[in-house]
């Protein structure tokens, strides 16, 4: 496959990108993502940002080789995740019905700043694994289509974070906003394509691609299916990217985008998986993170259409991440002015971290999910038992809840060493994450529990009248 098509495509998607960026920029639009008229986004611009921010680049490459290991299994368990947009709009929801405009509104007012604390490291990480994990795609994509001159690789991630920060630090949430519409519909029509000529080619077959066990056999994605299960109701919130558009809009343009991005992002996160599925039927061998497979497997058009596809999404989550990483720094963390440059400043920042990440660390892609997601399970029990029961918690179950999530992800990221594999299911290391999120939710809501009734008991022995926050 030439490179040059690719390129070609790529820089245009960057240069439309530029173009669709506002040029002029209020801190109500950079901050907020309000039109330039003072209007919130329309509908369909919500459904489309939260789309193709979700489908990025890291998860349609996870989609891909999960199928390709596990079969159907590993695509599901991965689709799985975006049940969080059932999930995530079940949580705004309760959250503006109690006059809540934020995750963290709503915790420190439960919390107090401790709390709002604890949730902002986590979402921290969540941010930085977004840039690093979309700019390991992007290394890749190039390595695989410029073999001569992979040397090149950490020069071309860090053109590309440049390219997104520019466009991004300029317009803040209201350019992400739009630039995520363009890039959308570009993500449609190119992968559309591709997938259109998978599907109608001889070599495809429904029934094998839907009972298909993958190269290593269909019981680890099973597995990974049941981990996915226990993290979806926790996982979006500790996304700000998702919960930033959750409070952009009316509460009914609300509620409809997030129905409408769970179906649209579904079947383009399985339909990606089907890409991996056929490598392994095809008994394709597994090189370089997929992409050096399809290079072989695929025809010149699809395959260059496949990694079009991996760049735009790369792309659109890399600007969203950086203006949920503004949003943090200066709304809610308060460490610069709420001002265009002290919103530009933080996205310098995340951006700088992130490439350096990049360019020292891990290059698996699914342990970034992993990580993240254990990390946040101590949201399951505080927002089923305080938010949605109405239940007051104490503080220390809260800090308890925080203590184990986070230890989990530690323990997942150190599995190998061995004080801490003695502890675990001598087994696969998605056996091992499911163990580690039993535990982490076994403990979070046994302090959660103890921690309501104990807050109960006070209250009715201090004579105050006890009643459910609803």
């Amino acid at each position: 496959m030439h490179p040059i098509p690719i390129l070609i495509v790529f820089s245009l998607v960057v240069l439309a990108s530029l173009l669709a960026a506002p040029r002029r920029v209020s801190v109500a639009s950079f901050f907020g993502g309000k039109a330039e008229t003072g209007a919130a986004p329309g509908l369909w611009v919500l459904v489309l940002s939260q789309v193709t921010t979700w489908i990025f680049a890291r998860s349609l490459m996870n989609a891909a080789i999960l199928g390709y290991y596990y079969g159907i299994a590993g695509v599901l368990a991965y689709g799985a995740y975006y049940i969080s947009f059932l999930t995530g709009g079940f949580v705004v929801a309760r959250l503006r019905a109690k006059g809540a405009q934020s995750v963290q509104g709503w915790l420190n007012q439960r919390f107090g700043p401790i709390g709002t604390t604890c949730y902002n490291l986590v979402i921290a990480l969540r941010l930085l694994s977004e840039v690093f994990a979309n700019l390991i795609v992007i290394g890749l994509i190039f390595s695989a289509i410029l073999p001569q001159f992979a040397q090149m690789q950490n020069s071309v991630v860090l053109l590309v974070g440049l390219l997104a920060l520019a466009y991004s630090a300029w317009g803040g949430l209201s350019a992400a906003l739009r630039t995520d519409v363009v890039q959308m519909l570009l993500f449609l029509a190119v992968f559309g394509a591709a997938f259109l000529a998978l599907v109608v080619s001889p070599e495809f077959d429904l029934l094998a691609t839907v009972t298909a066990d993958g190269t290593s056999g269909s019981y680890t994605g099973w597995v990974l299916l049941g981990v996915a299960f226990l993290q979806v109701f926790s996982y979006p919130v500790h996304d700000p990217v998702m919960m930033d558009r959750g409070f952009v809009s009316d509460e009914a343009t609300m509620r409809k985008s997030f129905l409408h991005a769970f179906w649209i992002s579904t079947l383009c996160i399985i339909a990606f998986g089907f890409f991996g599925i056929q490598a392994a039927l095809d008994g394709a061998a597994y090189e370089g993170q997929l992409i050096g497979t399809w290079s072989h497997m695929l025809p010149a058009w699809m395959f260059a259409a496949l990694m079009v596809s991996l760049l735009v999404s790369a792309l659109s989550t890399l600007d969203s991440a950086l203006s949920s990483a503004a949003r943090l720094v200066v709304e809610e963390l308060h460490l610069a002015p709420r001002s265009l440059t002290g919103g530009r400043l933080a996205m310098v920042a995340f951006a700088l971290v992130g490439a350096g990440l990049t360019l020292w660390g891990n290059q698996s892609l699914f342990d970034a999910v992993a990580v993240s997601g254990t990390a946040s399970m101590f949201l399951t029990p505080v927002l089923l038992v305080g938010l949605v029961a109405g239940r007051p918690i104490a503080l220390w179950a809260y800090l308890v809840s925080f203590a184990a999530s986070i230890l989990g992800a530690f323990v997942y990221v150190l599995r190998a060493q061995d004080g801490i594999s003695a502890l675990l299911y001598d087994g696969h290391k998605y056996e091992q994450l499911l163990q580690i999120c039993i535990v982490v939710l076994v403990i979070g809501f046994g302090a959660v529990l103890l921690g309501s009734a104990q807050n109960r008991m006070l209250r009715r022995a201090a004579g105050v009248s006890v009643k459910r926050d609803l």
